[in-house]
């Protein structure tokens, strides 16, 4: 379980260690150390993040209400198995709204705004070179994209479906040669936030979108 789990026991800072456990099953889950399917034992859970089983439940519950743990009657918690069709609507959900964001952000953004979406998807290219964290990469340019969209209906929304759009996020980019492409694919929409053109941005956003649901689907279903 050490490469899972990492070797290290959860630190006691200033963060409650439920937080701390969860985190560290998320990531486990986000980054597929934890396979879609596979089972949440709570005594294992127990033994190696050192925490007592009321904190695994808490844990159990908070991902399970993300959408990445499945909670199976008489069989006990296990990773979210994304079907290709529960991909399929998300991806869909994740462009209509998303393409909204991008022009909302060409309306609102400032100067700065855009020079930050331009830095993150610059990481985000570094990334795919493997130089440094392309999930967290990503993360950073959807954080940036929000800030500037400034739209509360729409970071609620997207908030819901968070965890799993990460979680296919990582189905999709585990594909050989899909980070490069990906990066290219949102420097077309960065490209077109400059030039202020909201059209040409959604749309570059709807087809990076349309590409990630390709690969993610030949992943589910290969």
């Amino acid at each position: 379980m050490t490469s899972v789990w990492g070797s290290e026991p959860l630190p006691r800072v200033a963060a409650p260690l439920r937080e701390q456990a969860t985190d560290r099953v998320r990531a486990a889950i986000l980054d597929l150390r934890l396979r879609p399917g596979e089972r949440l034992i709570e005594r294992e859970l127990t033994e190696n993040l050192g925490v007592s089983r009321a904190t695994v439940r808490e844990v159990i519950r908070q991902l399970a209400a993300e959408g990445l743990v499945t909670v199976v009657p008489q069989r006990g918690a296990e990773v979210t198995s994304l079907s290709a069709s529960d991909a399929a609507d998300i991806y869909e959900m994740r462009a209509s709204l998303e393409a909204l964001a991008v022009r909302r952000f060409v309306q609102r953004a400032d100067d700065e705004q855009v020079r930050a979406l331009r830095e993150a998807v610059d990481g985000i290219a570094r990334s795919a070179e493997g130089d440094g964290d392309h999930l967290g990469a990503k993360d950073r340019f959807y954080e940036v994209l929000m800030e500037g969209s400034a739209s509360g209906p729409l970071q609620q929304t997207l908030a819901g479906l968070q965890a799993r759009v990460r979680l296919l996020r990582a189905t999709s980019l585990s594909a050989p040669g899909r980070p490069a492409r990906a990066a290219e694919e949102l420097r077309a929409v960065v490209d077109a936030i400059e030039a202020r053109d909201a059209d040409a941005a959604a749309e570059a956003c709807v087809t990076h979108i349309r590409h990630a649901a390709k690969t993610a689907t030949a992943q589910l279903t290969g």
